[in-house]
């Protein structure tokens, strides 16, 4: 075959072969875009499905969410329905005048053993007259009171920018058989100003240890005086609070209020003190002397539960403000005046055994100057005392909120500074110390 044959026997394949490969390649072209297409769709239908799944779960997501905030709503409402049922009520009253007021008090129910004690008939602390060995003892005597039953009212109304607020509380504690309704609180509080009657900004109670008896023991002072008191805070820990007070002082003729004042000071979560100081004026017919005295009180929280109270007091020439002293002052034949002057302690620990079960120990001492012209100055030698002291301890069960009851035994003592005379012999029928031994109990409802 030769070159020319040969060509065109190449270019006539060439010719056949072509087309065939052209239909072959156009037909796996086809094939592929088929292929491709059916690829994607695939793509796409599992694309949509899994946008429906993510869809759904996003729903159902939706829904816990709002299930949980209705659960929690819920469970909120639950929670401060508690608290509101749990918490005590405090109605709000309104007077004719629209001050808002709340009414508060106790039914108290006091009852003492006294095994020796004072000749008063009343279950509370008289250790300061009590008798003397020898010389008309009261023994073996059960006396019982509801005096120290309380009614009380809280009130306020708004003032410009602030609120004046008030309190009156009364109770039966009052007249020589203390049966006779007394006032205990009355007073108006506006800013840094308090005016009318309240404890005594000197003779506080805060500091004494917690006794059942409503006079409380020696060296406490239960005093409440008419005044205007003012209170500068310099910190949230001390404040200064002065006072112009009352004392009821029926022993001198007053012209001068006393003057008092009282720094309180926080040094801890768990310690409190107070430094207190007092001056007045004593009058009797025209002679005059200057009345004083210093106090000290301290709280200390040695462990939740356990805590410590202590007060001092140094005083001359004054009666109205501590309890169970001596006459602050007496005058001499000749006119002269002449001033007690004694020292006080008391102190005390209470233990909280549990949120309804609690009790205290306590001692109580006051020593007076043994100054020989103010003894001569006092006729009966027998009815000044030299020292007193006394020591109890007490229990308190509140089974319920508004119920308490408490036991507690006291033992005391006093020395005067002479025996009690015969009246037509002037010889001693008695010794020169006295005793209080007495056990008492209370029951108190608070509403």
């Amino acid at each position: 075959m030769n070159a020319k044959t040969l060509t065109q026997s190449f270019n006539f394949q060439s010719t056949t072969v072509r087309p065939t490969m052209q239909r072959t390649l156009m037909m796996s072209m086809i094939a592929l875009s088929m292929g491709g297409m059916s690829v994607a769709a695939q793509a796409q239908t599992q694309q949509q499905t899994e946008i429906e799944q993510l869809r759904q779960e996003v729903q159902a997501l939706r829904g816990l969410i709002e299930q949980q905030k209705v659960q929690n709503t819920q469970t909120a409402n639950a929670i401060a329905n508690v608290q509101r049922s749990s918490a005590s009520p405090s109605p709000i009253l309104k007077t004719a005048k629209g001050a808002e007021f709340n009414l508060y008090g106790n039914v108290r129910l006091d009852a003492s053993y006294q095994v020796e004690g004072g000749a008063k008939d009343m279950p509370y602390n008289q250790i300061n007259g009590v008798p003397l060995e020898g010389n008309n003892e009261q023994s073996d005597r059960l006396r019982s009171t509801l005096s120290a039953t309380r009614l009380g009212l809280d009130f306020k109304s708004p003032v410009g920018e602030q609120d004046i607020k008030g309190k009156i509380e009364v109770d039966f504690l009052g007249g020589a058989n203390l049966d006779n309704l007394r006032i205990r609180h009355a007073y108006l509080n506006y800013g840094s100003w308090l005016i009318g009657q309240t404890w005594s900004n000197f003779a506080i109670p805060d500091y004494m240890p917690e006794t059942i008896d409503a006079l409380a023991f020696v060296g406490g002072a239960v005093k409440r005086t008419p005044q205007v008191r003012y209170t500068t805070k310099f910190s949230p820990q001390t404040n200064l609070v002065v006072a112009a007070e009352d004392p009821k002082d029926s022993s001198i003729s007053q012209r001068l209020p006393a003057l008092t004042a009282r720094l309180n000071h926080q040094f801890a979560d768990n310690l409190n003190v107070s430094v207190r100081a007092m001056g007045h004026e004593k009058r009797v017919n025209s002679e005059e002397e200057m009345a004083w005295g210093v106090g000290v009180g301290a709280k200390y929280e040695v462990v939740p539960g356990t805590t410590l109270k202590a007060d001092y007091y140094h005083v001359k020439g004054d009666s109205s403000f501590v309890s169970f002293t001596n006459k602050g002052v007496v005058a001499q034949a000749n006119g002269d005046l002449i001033q007690s002057e004694f020292d006080s302690i008391m102190v005390g620990i209470t233990q909280k055994f549990s949120d309804k079960v609690h009790g205290t120990l306590g001692y109580g001492y006051m020593s007076f100057d043994k100054d020989p012209d103010y003894i001569a100055a006092t006729a009966d030698k027998s009815t000044i005392n030299k020292n007193l002291w006394q020591a109890w301890a007490n229990l308190f069960y509140s089974p319920r909120k508004p119920l308490s009851f408490g036991l507690e035994y006291v033992y005391g003592e006093r020395e005067a500074f002479g025996p009690a005379l015969d009246k037509d012999t002037k010889q001693p029928i008695s010794g020169r110390t006295g005793e209080d031994n007495r056990i008492n109990a209370v029951a108190i409802y608070n509403f």
